[in-house]
């Protein structure tokens, strides 16, 4: 298997929150042309509890297996249910996967939690992107979600870590035909500073915002002549408008720090809020 056939992985515990991830799953694994890799990863109990647990675990992929047959009839499908702590599961299988697919909140999920600890600790240490599929929308926010572009927004530094981040960003808006791409950077006059951008004057560091996401994209946009790029420079953080963006874009797209997981510190200030509040999929990107 080579890295541009390795599955979808979407995460199952019988929570509604999951069978949305699944359902999710299973339509990007059709979009991208992929496999799909159905998990249940079962707690790790008692040994007098294994049997009952393993027969819970296949009755469980049983349902999940004729549910994605029915939404994505013909598309690959298998099943794995480890025996792990969910999070240290995952993240382990990560390294052969091109994604992993959970729900924002499990069985075990309190309801005043935006996002579950498993979800937040998978997204934080896997290998490969995790997609976080929120189910923050009322039946208003679905029905105006459908008459609305379906963007793809994706969050930008200025330096070579969005690299990964806009690679993921650009293949997502590519997979869905009509769809348009708006890259947010937030910046400020600090920040300017530190780049040896312009010092006083916040329009010319607006300016070069501009300039540093357009040098970003410009091979990008060579290899993905279709999709239509919006670049929107933002005075001060990022993370309110892609909260703002998530409620209504097909998938919103963050980085994350790549080797900092061991200190705690997998996801930046900006990728912690989004993926915290979003009203929508929010793909983290190991940067």
């Amino acid at each position: 298997m080579t890295a541009n056939d390795l599955p979808v992985i979407a995460a199952v515990d019988g929570s509604s929150h999951s069978w949305e991830a699944l359902d999710w799953a299973a339509q990007e694994a059709v979009r991208r042309g992929l496999p799909l890799l159905i998990v249940h990863v079962r707690p790790l109990t008692r040994r007098t509890d294994e049997e009952s647990g393993l027969r819970e675990s296949e009755e469980l992929l049983d349902r999940a297996v004729l549910r994605t047959s029915t939404s994505a009839p013909g598309l690959a499908t298998s099943t794995l249910a480890p025996l792990d702590f969910p999070s240290a599961a995952l993240t382990s299988l990560s390294r052969d996967a091109s994604m992993v697919v959970v729900g924002s909140r499990g069985l075990g999920g309190f309801r005043s939690l935006m996002i579950g600890s498993n979800s937040l600790a998978t997204a934080s240490m896997a290998r490969c992107p995790v997609v976080v599929v929120h189910s923050g929308r009322t039946d208003e926010d679905e029905a105006e979600a459908a008459q609305t572009f379906p963007d793809v927004v994706a969050g930008v530094s200025a330096d070579e870590s969005s690299e990964a981040v806009l690679d993921f960003a650009f293949a997502a808006a590519a997979s869905r035909p009509g769809a348009r791409l708006r890259l947010v950077h937030g910046w400020t006059m600090f920040s300017s500073i530190l780049s040896g951008g312009p010092v006083f004057d916040r329009e010319a560091a607006a300016g070069a915002a501009e300039r540093t996401l357009a040098e970003l994209t410009a091979g990008l946009l060579e290899k993905y002549p279709l999709v239509d790029v919006v670049r929107e420079p933002v005075s001060g953080s990022a993370s309110r408008t892609l909260v703002t963006a998530s409620a209504t874009a097909a998938l919103t797209v963050v980085g994350r720090r790549r080797g900092g997981e061991s200190l705690g510190l997998g996801l930046s200030p900006v990728a912690q809020t989004t993926v915290t509040h979003a009203l929508g999929p929010v793909a983290v990107v190991p940067c």
